[in-house]
């Protein structure tokens, strides 16, 4: 009968109690672990599907407006593609009119477009204004003192091809419409050389001081000139390094024909109504 009325009276053992009491004063839940554990991966998985969802939906709504911008790229692209041919068009347009109107000048002026290729060409003499350069070594090396600086090369006081080179280059950059260097010249077959301390035209030894003659406008050829790099060179050489350098303008300078202008492969072009090269 003991044995009943304790069963009876303490039906929950006391190791349950205990753990009961002990998680009660821990401020844990009374949920088993387990429990809590599946209501947790719930909300989680409850959290997830709303991001997903939300995520689908935004991106549902911005397709309309990335399809609709591509679009409107497209068509950019298009319009300016087909702007440009058209101006492209009208530059040839216009280049064509050009070269008309010059064979009509020089028809109506009795002038012959062979003629003027020879011109250009340096198979005939020309003469008109233009600019003149006169280029000289150093003072100490043109009276035999020496160089104006040690070394060789371009560390030297004395005018080299190169320096000739880039002069002749910028005036033709300029727009010089004939160049001679030393009564020498120049053509597109000639050749500025160097041989030992002496420069060569074309295979013709030069001596100083070098005289370089360009047909032109002699102000705009002066201001273009100075403005290009090969002008500002020139400077840096008379700055320095004591290469003497005079600029004036001329209001007629005769430049001869080449000495020898031999062409081996080019020919004529076919101006012809058929051609279509």
């Amino acid at each position: 009968m003991s044995l009943l009325t304790t069963v009876m009276n303490h039906t929950l053992d006391e190791g349950y109690a205990q753990a009961a009491a002990r998680r009660h004063s821990e401020g844990r839940s009374g949920l088993p672990r387990t429990l809590r554990a599946k209501l947790w991966l719930a909300t989680g998985l409850v959290l997830a599907g709303l991001v997903v969802t939300l995520g689908a939906a935004q991106a549902r709504e911005a397709a309309p407006t990335v399809a609709r911008e591509r679009q409107e790229l497209l068509e950019r692209v298009e319009s300016g593609t087909e702007a440009m041919d058209a101006l492209q068009q009208e530059v040839d347009a216009l280049r064509t009119e050009v070269a008309a109107r010059q064979r009509d000048l020089l028809s109506d002026s009795g002038g012959d477009p062979g003629e003027l290729t020879a011109l250009l060409a340096g198979a005939d003499a020309v003469q008109g204004p233009g600019l003149e350069l006169v280029i000289n070594d150093a003072k100490g090396v043109a009276e035999g003192g020496g160089d104006a600086r040690e070394g060789s090369g371009f560390d030297t006081g004395r005018v080299r091809d190169r320096d000739l080179q880039r002069v002749v280059n910028g005036l033709w950059t300029s727009g010089a419409e004939a160049i001679a260097v030393n009564g020498q010249r120049l053509t597109a077959l000639s050749a500025i050389r160097a041989a030992g301390d002496a420069i060569l035209v074309d295979n013709r030894p030069l001596v100083p001081p070098y005289t370089v003659q360009a047909i032109g406008d002699p102000q705009d050829l002066r201001t273009r000139f100075d403005s290009t790099v090969d002008g500002q060179y020139l400077n840096v050489l008379r700055d320095n390094y004591g290469i003497r350098a005079a600029t004036s303008d001329q209001q007629e300078i005769r430049i001869p024909a080449a000495t020898s202008l031999t062409v081996r492969t080019a020919r004529p072009a076919d101006t012809g109504e058929g051609n279509t090269q």
